[in-house]
């Protein structure tokens, strides 16, 4: 592979005390006799083992946050199709679009890896859509991709289907995929992020991780709740591409309106907070922070130029769980927390790229115990995670200093 360097600076990355501040490296690249597709990668395939298959992951995740655009756009100047499962989530035709695309365009390059994913068919047939999903994937399928029939399309989000394939106990390699994490952010118009994310797991670790968020604004995180509200009309977000390869770093470059375009690769890394008071936090939508431990101690301030030494800054991300783990791989945040409710079930492909994303920006991922989040819980589908108490997602910094606190309000 030849590769030709020609610009790398370091933005912020390190001070004169040798601390890592919040911030990143920039590396512009030139690649030479490679399709411009090889160019989308950060890192020279000798140190990348999985290469192949992030360089796939890229490509269709673009395609998916493209396609998402497209279909956003027909919803909101038609109408279009918003329709309603039996758990009384929000699904939409870009949701059934995303899945067929990724499944059809993985399925051809890697075709022994199964795929875990959220949807189903079924659903779709019974409200006669196909013809539109069809007509949506084949918008944004690559050139190599056959003519595709309306059976190719429902095939091709059943490979993800929850009775597609069978893991049992043992290690597995399979993707896993949400079609649209924040599906509720998808139907807000532009004020709301959601996020397309695909993560490979081999032998029961996760290797590499892509996010795409299509509405994401570059400054939009520094911003307030009410500052996001009162500008959002001169906000217009340009859309973001996030990816994690083990033992390569979190990388993040804009999305750009040409699925070729190599772009400028942008490091991340967690932001450096250890003290809580000082910390941005993040929470689930559907929880509050009274409902969370360490609201016994801090109460909870969207105003960020105003931050007592009892309070902490609550952001507002909207919509889903990915978006979370983004803005602190980002160092856009420092935590996230999420509560287990008795009642709901926590779906892997809602946490298992972001996952890796986190780690490989520095920080750490554990349920509300200390442990690793096992993937393989669910035996059977690795559908579902049983996380201890919740999901923590923290810098690492303050990891240990939130375990403690939950822990302790526990026992009261």
């Amino acid at each position: 592979m030849d590769v030709l360097l020609s610009h790398v600076s370091a933005v912020r990355f390190f001070d004169g005390a040798g601390t890592r501040n919040r911030g990143c490296t920039t590396l512009r690249f030139n690649v030479r006799s490679l399709p411009s597709k090889t160019a989308t990668l950060p890192f020279p395939q000798q140190n990348a083992k999985y290469y192949k298959e992030i360089e796939a992951a890229v490509d269709v995740v673009q395609r998916a946050c493209h396609l998402c655009l497209n279909v956003k756009s027909s919803l909101f100047s038609t109408g279009g199709n918003v329709l309603e499962k039996t758990d009384q989530t929000p699904v939409t035709v870009a949701d059934f679009g995303v899945q067929a695309l990724i499944s059809l365009e993985l399925n051809k390059l890697f075709p022994s890896i199964p795929l875990v994913a959220e949807e189903d068919s079924a659903f779709l047939r019974s409200r006669n859509l196909a013809d539109t999903v069809l007509n949506a994937v084949t918008a944004t399928a690559s050139s190599t991709c056959k003519p595709l029939t309306q059976d190719d399309v429902l095939e091709a989000i059943d490979r993800g289907g929850k009775d597609a394939f069978v893991f049992g106990s043992k290690p597995a390699t399979y993707w896993v995929l949400d079609p649209i994490d924040g599906t509720r952010g998808f139907l807000k118009a532009s004020k709301a992020l959601y996020v397309v994310g695909l993560a490979l797991v081999v032998e029961g670790e996760i290797v590499i991780g892509v996010m795409g968020c299509p509405n994401w604004e570059e400054d939009l995180s520094e911003k307030s709740s009410a500052e996001i509200e009162e500008d959002w009309d001169s906000l217009r977000g340009s859309g973001t591409v996030m990816i994690a390869h083990k033992g390569c770093g979190t990388w993040m470059k804009s999305l750009s309106s040409q699925l070729e375009s190599p772009g400028v690769w942008t490091r991340c890394f967690v932001d450096e907070p250890d003290i809580i008071h000082k910390a941005r936090f993040c929470i689930p939508d559907s929880q509050t922070w009274e409902s969370l431990p360490l609201s016994s101690l801090f109460s909870a301030t969207s105003d960020a130029d105003n931050v007592g030494s009892n309070q902490i800054l609550l952001l507002g991300t909207c919509c889903g769980s990915l978006c979370k783990y983004l803005m602190v791989a980002s160092g856009r945040a420092s935590i996230f927390i999420l509560r287990a409710k008795e009642k709901t079930i926590i779906k892997a492909w809602d946490h298992a790229v972001g996952m890796i994303c986190v780690h490989e920006a520095g920080g750490k991922v554990t349920d509300w115990k200390g442990s690793e989040i096992d993937l393989a819980a669910d035996h059977a589908g690795r559908r579902i995670i049983f996380p201890s108490g919740g999901v923590l997602v923290t810098n690492g910094n303050l990891h240990d200093q939130i375990l403690r606190i939950i822990y302790q309000t526990s026992r009261v």
